[in-house]
C-alpha cells in the first residue's frame, strides 16, 4: 500500500443496522471501510489488510470486543492497530477502564455523536497517512542508500581499472622505449664503428665476409623493430575492428615446416631443439599469413620460456577441426596465471628472464577467434606448457575480428 492509497478502517458489530450507521458516518473517498459481524470475521480481515483503525463493539455474542482486542495485541501483525471501543452499556459498568486496560486508544458510548466520531477517525486516518508516507520515505532512502553503495562499488571498480590502465600505459611506454632502444642502440654503435673504420682508412674491415655479417646484424635489428611496430598496429586494428582476414586454401604441414626452418637459427641460439612432428598434409580455409603469425608467436614464446629444452610442434585433425600444438619443457605456468597471459601487455617473465611487450599471445588468440577457432594453454609449474590452436577447416567458419 502506497502513501497515496485510501486508508482502511475496520468496524466490528454483531448488529447489521449498527454497522450501516457507523459506515455512513465515517466513509468518504479517501477511506475504505470493512465490516465484520463477529470477532472471528474481524481477525480474518486483519490478516489480509493493514488497517488504520479498528472500531469494536464491546458486547457481541461469542467473542466480545475485549477478547478480540486481547487477541489482536497477542499477534505481531495486528498488535499495533489502534482500537476504539463503542458500547451501549451504562457508564456505571466501567467498561471504559477495562477497554483502556486492553490497549484501546479511546472509548465511546452509544448513541454516538457523528461529529465526534468523524473527528476521532480523521485523526487516525491522518496519522496513518503520515506513518505510511514516512515508511515510504524510509524505503526510498534505503533504496537510495543501496543504489549509492552499488554506484560507489562501480566507481571504485572503475577507478581501479583506470589506475590499472594508467599503470599499464606507463609500463607499455617504458617497454616500447626499451624494446626500440635496444636495436636502435645496436644499429647506432654499428654505425659509429663503421664510421671510425672509414676515418682510419681501414678498408679490409669492409670485405665481403665482414660486410655480409654487418648486413645480417642490421637486418635482425630492423626486423625486431618492424615486428614490434606490427604488433602494436595489429592491436590497434583489433580494438577498432578493422583487422583484415584474407582466407585461402592452406596446407598446415608445409606452413609449419617453413616456420620451423625459419626459426632454426633462433632455436640454436636459445639452445633449444625445435622438432616438427611428422603428419600427413592437413588442409583448410584460412588466412595463411595470419596463421603463420600465430605459429611464429607460439614458437617464439616457447623458445623464450622453454628453458633451453626441446620445443615440439605438431598438427592433427579432430573431426572437422585442425589442431596445432606447441609444447615446451620450461618452468610452466601457474594455474591462476594461464588466462592472464592472453591479455594485452601481460608478460610471464620474472627475475630477469626475457621480456617483451606481452602482445604476442593476445594477438594470437584474437586471430584464432577471427577464424572461428580458439587458442588455449595447459600447464603446471615445473612441467612446461602446451599451447593448442584449434581451427575449423571449413570456409564458413571465418568471421570478422570484433573489437577486444
Amino acid at each position: 500500500m502506497s502513501a497515496k492509497d485510501p486508508s482502511k478502517l475496520l468496524i466490528v458489530d454483531d448488529l447489521p443496522e449498527n454497522l450501516r450507521a457507523l459506515d455512513a458516518v465515517i466513509r468518504d473517498e479517501h477511506r475504505i471501510v470493512y465490516q465484520a459481524s463477529s470477532g472471528e470475521e474481524a481477525l480474518s480481515l486483519m490478516l489480509e489488510h493493514e488497517f488504520a483503525l479498528a472500531i469494536l463493539d464491546v458486547q457481541m455474542p461469542g467473542m466480545d470486543g475485549f477478547e478480540l482486542a486481547e487477541m489482536m495485541r497477542a499477534t505481531s501483525r495486528t498488535r499495533n492497530i489502534p482500537i476504539v471501543f463503542v458500547s451501549a452499556a451504562g457508564r456505571e459498568l466501567n467498561y471504559a477502564f477495562k477497554g483502556y486496560e486492553t490497549g484501546a486508544v479511546d472509548f465511546m458510548y452509544k448513541p454516538l455523536d457523528p461529529d465526534a466520531v468523524r473527528s476521532k477517525v480523521n485523526v487516525f486516518v491522518t496519522l496513518d497517512q503520515q506513518r505510511r508516507e514516512m515508511r515510504h520515505q524510509m524505503e526510498a532512502l534505503e533504496r537510495s542508500r543501496r543504489e549509492q553503495e552499488v554506484l560507489l562499488r562501480e566507481l571504485n571498480a572503475t577507478q581501479g581499472e583506470l589506475q590499472r590502465s594508467l599503470r599499464m600505459r606507463d609500463e607499455f611506454m617504458s617497454l616500447v622505449a626499451h624494446e626500440l632502444r635496444t636495436p636502435l642502440n645496436t644499429l647506432f654503435l654499428e654505425t659509429q664503428m663503421r664510421s671510425l673504420q672509414l676515418k682510419r682508412g681501414n678498408m679490409p674491415a669492409f670485405n665481403a665476409e665482414q660486410m655480409g655479417s654487418m648486413i645480417k646484424r642490421d637486418e635482425r635489428q630492423i626486423k625486431s623493430m618492424i615486428r614490434l611496430i606490427d604488433d602494436m598496429l595489429d592491436v590497434s586494428r583489433m580494438k577498432s575492428g578493422t583487422l583484415s582476414i584474407r582466407p585461402g586454401k592452406v596446407e598446415l604441414m608445409a606452413l609449419l615446416d617453413r616456420v620451423v626452418n625459419d626459426l632454426s637459427l633462433a632455436a640454436a641460439a636459445a639452445g633449444c631443439n625445435l622438432v616438427l612432428e611428422p603428419h600427413p598434409p592437413v588442409e583448410g580455409w584460412w588466412d595463411e599469413f595470419r596463421i603463420e603469425q600465430v605459429v611464429v608467436n607460439l614458437l617464439t614464446n616457447a623458445l623464450r620460456y622453454g628453458g633451453g629444452g626441446a620445443v615440439e610442434v605438431g598438427v592433427h585433425q579432430e573431426g572437422c577441426h585442425a589442431v596445432i600444438d606447441v609444447r615446451d619443457h620450461g618452468k610452466g605456468i601457474a594455474p591462476d596465471f594461464i588466462e592472464r597471459i592472453f591479455e594485452p601487455y601481460e608478460r610471464g617473465a620474472k627475475n630477469g628472464e626475457p621480456k617483451g611487450l606481452g602482445l604476442g599471445l593476445y594477438i594470437s588468440r584474437q586471430l584464432a577467434t577471427s577464424h572461428g577457432g580458439k587458442l588455449t594453454a595447459s600447464s603446471a609449474p615445473g612441467q612446461g606448457a602446451t599451447f593448442s590452436l584449434t581451427l575449423p577447416c571449413t570456409e564458413p567458419a571465418l568471421q570478422a575480428v570484433a573489437p577486444a
